[in-house]
């Protein structure tokens, strides 16, 4: 090859190179918001979420990237750090739990939006129905707030003459709160219980309300599905020791800290399914096509060593059913 060609052979590919980097597709990137603090979003369900988007065939960091919004239980953090997710610009919102996902579906009518909640969707004014979502949103939900019946009835079992049940919730989401107490209201009367209401949205209201406890005589007591309670979850464990109360819980990090039993949603199950939808979203799929998803698995979690401290005999029955026991 002649010099003179050499030369205008290397001028005219040069010239091409910004293009063909321009022409490269730019790494999606999800927008992930919580009301949680990010200590308190239990890893498992990160990792699980990590899974469903594997099975899609993204890998964060690899070829999608994700953008966190941990709100630090402060609902009015929500909507700034959701515009925030919006003017990025981010291919695909995942929104978890009910006031991220209002926060979320408020801020964009136009990204799509993948929840995450314990409540009807539908009720909630996210979707227009379960099947066919339309608009920018679907979703998984799970049975934390429908399985309230269950935990009253495993509390019947452990404890046979338990009558005075005390309930502890956050009325700083009434979304949950009112589906979560209608569910246990409905079961209570059959079982021959009675249920006392315990409100708790800050530090302080944690210890009044287990200081009602006493006041109360309640026999047990149960705690509701609350980003805000997962936060405090060491604090909850320790109060319900320290006033000798048996308390069933939603989640199973409750019980590894210390907690006597809990019955909830399997939470990695959830989360895989979330990544799922998200997955495919990212491929092309229109959210309002993809039917809200329910997850339906639930397991049973027993501390012995804490019912021993409580002085509460696990019927056989009962530890035989439990998906796992911590002794």
């Amino acid at each position: 090859m002649k010099r003179r060609e050499f030369v205008t052979l290397l001028g005219s590919t040069a010239a091409t190179w910004p293009l063909a980097a321009r022409a490269q597709p730019a790494m999606p990137v999800i927008g992930f918001l919580s009301i949680a603090s990010r200590a308190a979003f239990f890893g498992d369900r990160l990792r699980a979420f990590g899974n469903g988007l594997k099975e899609e065939g993204y890998i964060e960091g690899r070829n999608v990237a994700i953008e966190y919004r941990w709100a630090e239980d402060r609902d009015d953090r929500l909507p700034t750090l959701a515009a925030e997710l919006v003017h990025r610009q981010v291919t695909v919102i995942v929104a978890a739990g009910s006031p991220s996902s209002l926060a979320a579906k408020a801020a964009t009518a136009t990204i799509p939006i993948v929840f995450e909640i314990a409540t009807d969707p539908v009720m909630l004014g996210l979707v227009a129905s379960l099947n066919r979502p339309g608009g920018n949103l679907t979703g998984v939900t799970n049975l934390n707030v429908e399985v309230g019946q269950k935990r009253l009835e495993l509390l019947r079992e452990l404890m046979p003459a338990a009558t005075n049940i005390a309930v502890l919730v956050n009325p700083s989401s009434p979304a949950i709160t009112e589906q979560f107490m209608s569910n246990l209201r409905a079961a209570a009367p059959a079982l021959g219980m009675q249920l006392h209401v315990l409100q708790a949205s800050t530090d302080h209201d944690l210890d009044t309300a287990f200081a009602a406890l006493g006041q109360l005589r309640a026999d047990a007591l149960v705690i509701g599905p609350y980003f805000f309670f997962n936060s405090h979850r060491e604090q909850l464990v320790a109060l319900s020791l320290r006033h000798a109360v048996p308390a069933i819980f939603i989640y199973r990090e409750f019980v590894a800290a210390g907690g006597l039993m809990s019955y909830g949603a399997n939470e990695g199950e959830v989360y895989r399914l979330v990544g799922i939808y998200t997955g495919k979203i990212l491929k092309g799929a229109n959210p309002g096509d993809l039917p809200v998803q329910r997850s339906t698995k639930v397991e049973l979690m027993i501390n012995l060593k804490t019912a021993k401290a409580l002085g509460v005999t696990v019927p056989l029955a009962l530890s035989g059913r439990a998906d796992e026991l911590i002794e």
